[in-house]
């Protein structure tokens, strides 16, 4: 799971407010990228108000904390946060997954002025009006077409649905987020190409379960640009590829219709990069996770889609340490990695969910176990990944530029989603500025990351 984390700073309690002043909202965004897409809706509609965002706990009249509640460790987070925002402001409306769980929230700390669930964003702007009224009513032109964005302004998180319909036995996001509710595939193409003339160079499609996209709509058509189109996740790909900036998709689980849009990264259309959480390969494990377990059928897959889209990067998560997990069980895992040579891949230890259907099974793995076998997956995708890292060297390829320091520009690669994947260091790079795309010369690597120069 990839965490972000937008915070106010400071020490000091907020002063009262001065008669006349526009109110002015903090912010703690923690958790995933669909958290922090839901952040800023709210304070889109928060500054359409009149409220101002405040970059400090001093400077802000009111705090709200996004909270996470995925894992334990994500738990006491975002339990850490709130008490933090109380201690340094004062003021303090809680929200997102963790907010499901008012009771506990509201046990713990009986001071804060609101809890809400995720994705309500009414009932977070109702309690903001409620403790912080606003100052006059709404002026649309205080916000920017594309919205309140928490990241920087040549990329954006596109997000095209909520919830979701499995029950993996480790997880608890349907209960804190749902079933799958998606959105009508005429109001995300409408965003996202505000986000495109906006400026935005990279939409980064999130979601649940992004390739289950429209299946509780049926597929609804919607009318964008004079065409019609299903709320489906190939028609999606499609109309977000005619908008000529980059696109990334997050979260596909490898439904067959998935296969369609391998042909449209060929193409150009959409960047050659997917993101699958695959989580083990032993078909017992599978099973206990409630995930599918025909990893040979995922494999020839693989190789199907290399055929079609010899450049495209395959990202995955995977678990190590879940209940019942045998030293037979991890083997596997890691010859199934060696097969299939996965491109970035990330690693968790397992940790029990409160809630999760998993804390029923039997067989718990020693945390010794769990973090030698952690160090072992990673060494062994270690090697992998420098090895295709090392087969770009000499090659030129487009890179999006996120900051220049020192004029060597920090940028990313198409197979490099922000934040979690690699980094491409480029040398000489003075005239270069964030969300610039340009051609480079990759002139060494590493385990991780490549070093260039402008081609």
């Amino acid at each position: 799971m990839t965490r972000s984390r937008t915070k106010p700073k400071g020490k000091t309690r907020a002063a009262a407010i001065p008669a006349g002043a526009a109110r002015r909202i903090g912010i703690v965004s923690l958790g995933c990228p669909k958290a922090l897409v839901d952040s800023e809706r709210i304070l889109t509609r928060l500054r359409a108000e009149g409220y101002e965002i405040a970059p400090t706990y001093q400077r802000a009249d009111l705090v709200l904390v996004n909270t996470c509640g995925f894992i334990d460790s994500a738990r006491k987070e975002s339990l850490d946060a709130i008490g933090e925002a109380l201690l340094e402001n004062g003021k303090v409306v809680v929200t997102g997954c963790l907010g499901a769980e008012s009771g506990l929230i509201r046990e713990r700390f009986p001071d804060v002025l609101a809890v809400t669930g995720p994705h309500q964003y009414e009932a977070v702007v109702e309690a903001v009006h409620k403790a912080l009224p606003p100052k006059h009513d709404p002026y649309v032109d205080l916000v920017p077409p594309e919205g309140i964005k928490l990241t920087p302004r040549h990329y954006a998180y596109l997000k095209i649905s909520e919830g979701c319909n499995h029950r993996c036995s480790f997880c608890i996001i349907p209960h804190l987020r749902g079933d799958l509710a998606s959105r009508p595939v005429a109001e995300v193409l409408r965003e996202a190409e505000r986000l495109a003339l906006a400026g935005v160079k990279e939409l980064l499609v999130i979601s649940q379960d992004t390739s289950a996209y429209g299946v509780d709509l049926k597929h609804a058509a919607g009318e964008w640009r004079g065409q019609s189109w299903r709320a489906h996740f190939n028609d999606l790909a499609r109309g977000l590829g005619e908008l000529g900036v980059w696109v990334r998709l997050h979260y596909v689980y490898p439904y067959p219709h998935v296969d369609e849009v391998i042909q449209l990264m060929a193409a150009g259309k959409i960047l050659p990069y997917l993101d699958i959480p695959f989580q083990h390969s032993s078909p017992q494990i599978l099973k206990s996770m409630r995930r599918p377990a025909n990893q040979e059928k995922t494999l020839e897959r693989l190789r199907r889609w290399r055929a079609i889209a010899p450049d495209i990067a395959v990202r995955s998560t995977f678990i190590v340490g879940f209940p019942g997990e045998t030293e037979a069980d991890f083997r596997h895992l890691l010859g199934w990695l060696e097969e299939a040579q996965l491109d970035r891949v990330g690693c968790f230890k397992y940790e029990p969910v409160a809630g999760a259907a998993a804390n029923a099974l039997d067989g718990a793995v020693p945390e010794a176990v769990k973090e030698e076998r952690w160090h072992r997956f990673m060494q062994a995708q270690q090697t992998i990944s420098r090895a295709k890292l090392e087969a770009k060297v000499g090659r030129t390829m487009p890179v999006i530029v996120d900051r220049v320091e020192d004029g060597r520009a920090v940028a990313r690669s198409m197979a490099d989603a922000p934040e979690i994947d690699g980094n491409v260091f480029v040398r000489a790079a003075r005239s270069l500025k964030p969300g610039d795309i340009v051609s480079v010369t990759i002139e060494k690597a590493g385990d991780y990351d490549l070093e260039a120069r402008p081609a």
